[in-house]
């Protein structure tokens, strides 16, 4: 009985042994994730004290290295296995409120300790935030549901089933129509495609018919640019207070033709990033470029050349990390990131990438690219041939890049110790008056023989000289100034210097008289070897040519090029983000958590910039982009905040699945945007009915997990093009200048120019909405009131909003208006001899399905609710029918205003 007795407790104590010892070796159960369950609770409740901004005490959250660190104390408040030794659980359980953390806020309460406690046990591990480690290839959910088309559907159904919930039927084919031909070309497709596809058998043939079709379609790269361009904060204007024009829609052709013809996305932003830096660039790689030369631009008088100059270069930062990464960057420029991984000097170094550019905030918005006519570009070409034969490659370039970007040339602005001269305007040229003198500094001068310069004088008589080091210096060049009343280009020899030297110009005209009166307007100088190939055949013809095409006015752009080597700027630290406050100097970088993805050869210029930006191991990239494609589909994104995949954006519904995509993006499709929208559009995820249950409803109201098919209003693009088409008066132009839809007189006040808003002609009134001209300070009046960006800045996302504004806008606006009198002449002219059989016809036209009986029969009241209203008050006809209508009648006008009500119908103004 003892031995048993013996036994069992022997027993007792060995179970007992085995719970104990597993306990410890099988901890994952219980193992604290730092990014889930640690990361959440120091951004809401310990950072703002102790992170990038603050570090009270000496303690930061923010990197590991800092929260290990000793603090102000001289010991570290965290140390890794020893959480009752750990200063930071002591004021954590702290019931002394001065030491108590988190100090006069709301205590943690037992759970948060708990975790923070067996977190500090397990070693305060570290972990990085999954936005911000390698795309890797991902497991397919194993799912064999016939609901399934392609992969989307397997990651999509597997969290339906975690969340117990089922997937929708597929949506009719009339919904399926609409959604998917306003998703990919923001418009009906043709008669002829929508009838195929009406009329078709095989439906999942048929349906990818129709997504092959409209995917070739032209109009599909002008839907999908109106997206980029709120990325890249195009507009028709400059931007700031006097907000004057600029010539920069061939950028906005470019990307509706980078769409159309699927640029690979890694080469759409190596392009826009450095497309100055290929090896002689292309007119097309220069345009592309003009995405950072969306920046605003000063013109008002006063304001510092450099500050705003800065300003555009700080915005250049922001956009590429939050349009391009999804990252909030922009606080990185006065102290290091609150919440992100990202130290103060990390955005200089990224800032130093773009430093360095020709741009100075100029009225003339130098460096422009120059288009020529194909007469002239005829003559560049023959040019570029002969010097390449004479003077070799890399003259040729040398000129061909002058002759087609004006650079390097220095900017008469920049010009300093004036004396009787001034900066016009601070912002214009440098203006000269008698006896005036000017210094240009560290100019190159080896290998200079000559000094070409851009100017006006309204003066005869006069001449100037250039002195080398000092205002009484040699002189190195002596000239008569021609006057004339246009700007004009003038060649100069200098006698043959070497190094580096501040050059100083001067003049005098004895017949000036008044001391006050301007003589002379610089633009800009350029110092160079003198024309090439003095000897060879061919030397006279050539230098006629290469003085017609300088002398030449043609169309241009700004575009980015680079500063060349002898007039690099350095780059500081800007001590609490003020630009005149520099600190220490820095050199070009990416941040260090990031820094993996640079690839080995990448210089360090915008080139390499790019390089790291497309590299596979960037996780941001192609993140963003398949996040922004799906958001422009599904309403939102994977991750709701477009603009924040960082810790403090929303967390990814289904993160597996982003990064499936993402990866395919990379790798299955070649970057190709076409590939990845086809893949899915073609899920059953995104053909579902969106009609909502209150099953669904309870569990999943805001489709987070996509038991139901996409519904969401129209953009302000869609809404106006939708009605444009079907009223029958849309323009198919593609291209050129914005233009001016019909807007009321006094949205525009340009006190500055004089600029009007001058309504379009002909069929330049009915074009798409992409075309509308943009002043940043008065956009389109429509467009704003249904969350069109104003393209300030960068705007990787539009919040929808719900306003009785937008209602306003639809049924009283004098341009929807218009296209209600369209609609309606378009049902009179083809949709049947009575009243049921017009409206019918008007529906199906924006539909595609027959209208059901109650509809028709409150459309068809309110037909003859008007039509006595107009017979019994004629006088009111003018009201909806316009001045212009010579033939008004009742049946007209009450056409006009069912056509009214049918545009601006629910379903009418919402995708289903």
């Amino acid at each position: 009985m003892k031995l048993f007795r013996s036994k069992k407790l022997l027993v007792i104590l060995v179970i007992f042994g085995v719970v104990v010892l597993g306990a410890f070796l099988m901890p994952s159960s219980d193992k604290v994730d730092f990014n889930t369950q640690i990361k959440p609770i120091l951004n809401k409740k310990c950072i703002s004290c102790h992170g990038g901004v603050k570090k009270q005490g000496g303690f930061s959250v923010l990197f590991h290295e800092e929260a290990l660190a000793a603090t102000k104390s001289g010991k570290p408040a965290i140390i890794p296995g020893d959480p009752d030794g750990s200063e930071m659980i002591k004021r954590l359980l702290s019931n002394d409120p001065e030491l108590r953390m988190p100090y006069q806020h709301e205590a943690l309460n037992e759970e948060e300790i708990d975790l923070f406690k067996r977190w500090i046990k397990q070693g305060a591990k570290w972990g990085d935030h999954w936005a911000y480690l390698p795309v890797k290839e991902v497991e397919i959910p194993d799912v064999s549901e016939d609901w399934v088309k392609n992969d989307i559907d397997k990651f999509i159904y597997a969290k339906l089933e975690e969340k117990k919930m089922k997937p929708s039927a597929e949506a009719d084919k009339a919904t399926l129509l609409r959604r998917v031909s306003l998703d990919l070309i923001g418009l009906a497709p043709s008669d002829q495609v929508m009838r195929q596809y009406l009329n078709s058998k095989d439906n999942d043939k048929a349906y990818e018919a129709l997504v092959d079709s409209l995917m070739a379609s032209p109009r599909f790269g002008e839907k999908w640019a109106s997206m980029w361009l709120d990325v890249a904060r195009y507009a028709d204007t400059k931007g700031y207070e006097s907000d004057g024009g600029r010539e920069v829609w061939k950028y906005r052709d470019w990307v509706i033709r980078a769409f159309n013809e699927d640029k690979p996305y890694n080469q759409f932003i190596t392009d826009q990033i450095a497309g100055d830096f290929y090896v002689n660039p292309t007119d097309e790689q220069y345009i592309a470029t003009a995405f950072h030369r969306n920046t605003m631009t000063n013109d008002e008088g006063g304001t510092n050349n450099e500050e705003f100059r800065v300003s555009a270069v700080l915005d250049r930062v922001n956009t590429t990390w939050e349009g391009l990464l999804s990252t909030t960057f922009a606080c990185v420029q006065c102290h290091s990131h609150p919440y992100d991984p990202f130290k103060h000097d990390e955005f200089y170094k990224f800032m130093a990438y773009f430093n360095n550019t020709r741009d100075e905030d100029l009225q003339s918005e130098y460096p422009l690219l120059r288009q020529y006519d194909d007469s002239l570009q005829r003559k560049l070409t023959g040019l570029t041939s002969w010097l390449k034969q004479n003077a070799g490659q890399e003259k040729a370039a040398e000129i061909y890049k002058f002759l087609k970007t004006g650079q390097p040339s220095i900017n008469s602005t920049t010009t300093d110790s004036l004396k009787n001269a001034v900066i016009g305007n601070n912002n214009i040229a440098l203006f000269f008056k008698n006896n005036a003198q000017a210094r240009i500094s560290a100019v190159d001068l080896k290998g200079v023989k000559q000094m070409i310069y851009r100017y006006s004088s309204n003066a005869p008589g006069g001449s100037m000289q250039l002195r080398m080091d000092h205002p009484n210096g040699p002189v190195i060049a002596s000239w008569k100034v021609p006057p004339g009343d246009k700007y004009q280009n003038l060649e100069v020899e200098i006698k043959p210097q070497t190094g580096i030297h501040d050059v100083y110009l001067s003049y005098q005209n004895p017949g000036i008289k008044n001391k006050d009166q301007f003589a002379v307007y610089f633009d800009w100088f350029y110092f160079s070897d003198s024309f090439p190939g003095k000897t060879k055949p061919g030397y006279a013809e050539n230098k006629a040519a290469f003085w017609t095409l300088l002398n030449s006015n043609p169309s241009s752009i700004p575009v980015m090029v680079e500063n060349p080597a002898n007039r690099q700027r350095k780059s500081y630290v800007f001590e609490r983000g003020a630009w005149i406050t520099k600190g220490k100097e820095v050199q070009v970088g990416v941040p260090k958590t990031l820094g993996y993805a640079m690839p080995e050869n990448a210089p360090k210029n915008r080139m390499g910039l790019a390089m790291w930006l497309t590299d596979s191991r960037n996780p941001l990239l192609s993140r963003t982009m398949v996040n922004r494609l799906w958001e422009q589909l599904f309403g939102t994104g994977i991750v709701e905040t477009l603009e924040d995949m960082g810790t403090q954006g929303m967390s990814p519904t289904h993160k597996e699945l982003l990064d499936h995509l993402s990866w395919e993006l990379m790798h299955k499709y070649k970057w190709s945007v076409k590939a990845l929208l086809k893949e899915m559009v073609m899920s059953a995820t995104y053909r579902q009915d969106s009609r909502l249950s209150e099953a669904v409803k309870e569990k999943d109201l805001f489709n987070h997990y996509y038991a139901r098919g996409p519904r969401t209003r129209l953009s302000a693009e869609q809404l106006r093009d939708q009605h444009l088409m079907a009223s029958g008066v849309l323009s198919t132009k593609m291209y050129g200048h914005g233009v001016m839809p019909w807007q009321p007189e006094g949205i525009w006040n340009s006190p500055y120019n004089g600029a009007k808003w001058e309504n379009s002609k002909g069929e330049d009134q009915y074009r798409r909405a992409i075309y509308t001209y943009w002043k940043r300070s008065a956009p389109y009046p429509s467009m704003i009131a249904f969350d069109g960006a104003q393209r300030v800045v960068c705007s990787p996302r539009r919040i929808r909003t719900n306003t009785p504004l937008q209602a306003l806008v639809t049924l009283n606006d004098e341009a929807y208006i218009e296209m209600a009198r369209h609609f309606a002449k378009r049902m009179e002219l083809e949709g049947g001899k009575d009243i049921g059989q017009r409206i019918s016809k008007g529906y199906q036209w924006v539909m595609y399905r027959p209208i059901a009986g109650p509809k028709l029969r409150i459309l068809d009241k309110l037909y003859l609710q008007a039509f006595n209203d107009y017979k019994k008050n004629p006088a009111k006809m003018g009201e909806i029918l316009g001045a212009g209508d010579k033939d008004k009648n009742p049946e007209k006008a009450a056409l006009v205003i069912v056509a009214n009500a049918m545009l601006n119908l629910d379903e009418v103004v919402t995708k289903n």
